[in-house]
């Protein structure tokens, strides 16, 4: 796609390219599912600004909380507490599972994860950390010591942090073992288990951390079965359980949390993306009894907590709450399913539709199963031809991520899809 944007062609001459963008379109507005382009477009942007927007552009009450405080202070920067911030803690944690009940702000989902892995070595005195295959937890030197969606991301880095180690993800529609979900005896924990027993004991394990809902490296939900063995392995060794809950939390699923469906809680959890829709903010979370060995000064931030975006995240959550969109979204998003599952019944190059909520992904395949990146890549072009933005995932990009703002109306929701089943359609 080409775009006659000028300030497309400009940022070519002023950025790096590492800053990789997914389409060359350059908004002016954004409102609601809707982004309009200099170019004189509207899209229905199905993307969520890379799942961050869950109640959409520019919520007004978002941008009135942001309005408000920043003709009050912008920010603090580590020197004195405000009302603001601490609201948003309070906010946040009244919808985080039980045990976790204190946090540390900071600006972005990779330093977050940052501030898990910290946390956990320092208050277990381990350093082992076991991480999962297909992965993403970020581009900042340790997360991306984690991270295994794709060694591209890798590239050029090493050596990375020590003592990290990896176990196969439970995507159960690619199993490595050539099982059936149906009939796994859950041989990925397995590999969990040869691990400790071949590479590192589980007396030097600090953290063993999952995404409960796989993101960039495929959008698959780990089965619960899976989580729930994994909470006793960790119970059974005193190694602290993390859920990246990155992109899966903040009600993307139906749930506040992806976790919630499998009913298993973490010792530690990572926020960021949907929590203050669009403002940067993340968060590290865990239990008191945790948190609270993480003495003063263990760890720090500048910008992390800033009144302007803990304004916004307060405002997200209310809204959440007061206009139901958690309910809103479970109930949808499985009407989705059921409307969008019968396309990998009956087309060839459609090999799965799965998830929860508004987090679904949809897999293209060859007919003899592999992944076919470029029927994706096809079905995505037809849908941003016919003003629909959604953007792709999968180490060969040949899986869709469908995840519109939970404010979309029904008749937006409809029309979006329209759109995708003509594309796949086209696909014969």
């Amino acid at each position: 796609m080409k775009s006659s944007s000028d300030t497309v062609r400009r940022a070519a001459r002023v950025f790096t390219p590492a800053l990789h963008l997914y389409y060359p379109l350059s908004i002016v507005r954004g409102e609601g599912v809707h982004v309009d382009t200099e170019d004189g477009e509207r899209y229905l942007d199905f993307s969520s600004g890379l799942g961050v927007l869950n109640i959409g552009h520019n919520h007004p009450r978002v941008v009135a909380a942001a309005r408000e405080q920043t003709e009050r202070f912008i920010h603090t920067g580590g020197i004195y507490y405000n009302e603001t911030t601490v609201q948003a803690a309070e906010q946040l944690l009244s919808v985080t599972p039980p045990g976790i009940d204190m946090l540390f702000f900071s600006n972005s989902g990779a330093e977050a994860v940052e501030g898990a892995l910290k946390l956990a070595r320092h208050v277990t005195a381990r350093q082992g950390v076991i991480s999962f295959t297909h992965a993403f937890h970020g581009r900042t030197l340790g997360a991306v010591s984690i991270t295994t969606s794709s060694s591209a991301y890798r590239k050029g880095y090493h050596p990375l942090i020590p003592s990290v180690y990896q176990a196969p993800y439970p995507y159960c529609y690619r199993c490595r073992f050539g099982n059936r979900p149906e009939t796994c005896g859950l041989s990925c924990l397995g590999c969990l288990e040869d691990v400790l027993t071949h590479q590192i004991p589980a007396e030097e394990v600090a953290a063993i951390i999952i995404e409960p809902f796989l993101g960039e490296g495929g959008y698959f939900p780990a089965p619960a079965t899976f989580l729930c063995s994994l909470r006793e392995l960790c119970d059974r060794h005193g190694i602290l359980l993390i859920f990246d809950e990155v992109q899966s939390g903040m009600g993307r699923t139906g749930r506040w949390f992806a976790a919630e469906h499998a009913g298993v809680e973490p010792d530690i959890m990572t926020v960021a993306k949907g929590i203050a829709s669009g403002f940067p903010l993340s968060a590290v979370a865990a239990g008191r009894n945790l948190m609270e060995r993480w003495p003063s000064g263990a760890h720090g931030t500048t910008f992390g907590g800033n009144p302007v975006s803990c304004a916004a995240c307060s405002a997200t959550i209310d809204v959440i709450r007061d206009e139901g969109l958690l309910e809103q979204a479970s109930v949808r998003g499985a009407a989705v399913l059921d409307r969008l599952r019968p396309f990998a019944e009956a087309h060839p190059l459609v090999g799965q539709v799965r998830g929860h909520g508004y987090m679904i992904g949809i897999e293209f395949v060859d007919y003899d199963g592999a992944p076919n990146g470029a029927a994706c890549a096809r079905v995505l072009d037809h849908c941003l031809e016919h003003g629909l933005i959604l953007i792709g995932c999968g180490l060969e990009r040949n899986v869709i991520r469908f995840i519109p703002p939970l404010t979309v109306s029904r008749d937006q929701l409809d029309h979006a899809l329209g759109i995708l089943e003509a594309g796949i359609a086209r696909l014969s």
